[in-house]
């Protein structure tokens, strides 16, 4: 069954594109028609490829890794931070700093600095500074908190990336191509999609197209989580009746064994007594 529908789509204004003046070459396949001097996005494509991020969406989050949500246009600052928040996922809506998946050891560094930053406030030594040197840190801490309190459980470098507007945020799409990981992106009739792996032809510009494709991102990530809960579950469970049954295999064969060794010294006597007649 589809996660959504040409109406719910075409509601929330996805099918909008850009002036035709500004349109991408590459977008041809997935523009339906011009009217009034705008490309209207071909929402039957949208809903097949939304389909199809989803299902990879959700096989990426079911297997324990993390999806990176990219948007710092000012339509869509709120709204991933809302769903990212709502799937468990990290973020970025402020400036994409240069080098945060290409050079990511630096980047830990920073947030581990936010985390000894927080130590000097509870064990004393933020008491001993001076109030210049006490304003300087707690400034410091505000802006590391800013762009990157966001992306602070994010130990390792994400599986993935979500990106809204893939014309703005060409430095992360560049860096995620360059190591390989996937790119999940909402692309306008204005961007280029070549460079993205899952391409959902979309208003990249509307808060509640941003939105409904967001919600169903979101909506297949927790699916994802949640059925790898089950079967983490369904694991725990099980491994009693496994080791159980380990058990009984490894009494089986130490039984076999007992009665094997009984047999050769029964023989064996059997052999010697012949040979003493």
């Amino acid at each position: 069954m589809s996660r959504t529908n040409f109406d719910q789509l075409l509601e929330a204004g996805v099918h909008f594109g850009h002036l035709k003046r500004k349109w991408n070459p590459a977008m041809a396949p997935y523009i339906f028609m011009e009217r009034n001097g705008i490309h209207i996005i071909d929402l039957n494509k949208t809903v097949l490829k939304i389909d199809e991020a989803a299902e990879a969406i959700k096989n990426i989050a079911k297997q324990g890794k993390k999806i990176l949500f990219v948007a710092t246009k000012k339509q869509a600052k709120e709204i991933v931070s809302d769903k990212a928040t709502q799937a468990g996922m990290p973020y970025i809506t402020e400036r994409w700093a240069g080098g945060m998946l290409t050079n990511f050891p630096t980047i830990r560094k920073a947030v581990k600095k936010m985390s000894t930053i927080d130590k000097m406030t509870t064990d004393g030594t933020f008491d001993n500074l001076s109030k210049r040197e006490r304003l300087q840190v707690s400034r410091q801490r505000a802006k590391l908190e800013k762009t990157l309190g966001s992306i602070a459980d994010l130990t390792r470098l994400p599986s993935a990336l979500f990106v809204v507007d893939v014309m703005k945020e060409h430095i992360a799409v560049r860096e995620a191509n360059r190591l390989g990981i996937p790119v999940f992106a909402m692309v306008d009739t204005n961007s280029n999609p070549d460079n993205i792996d899952f391409v959902i032809p979309a208003n990249d510009d509307a808060t509640k197209s941003i939105e409904v494709v967001l919600e169903i991102m979101v909506a297949a990530i927790n699916e994802g989580l949640q059925e790898r809960k089950v079967e983490k579950v369904d694991s725990e469970e099980a491994e009693p009746a496994k080791k159980e049954k380990k058990l009984v295999r490894k009494d089986r064969i130490k039984k076999e064994d007992e009665e094997a060794l009984n047999t050769n010294v029964v023989e064996k006597v059997a052999e010697v007594e012949k040979e003493e007649e």
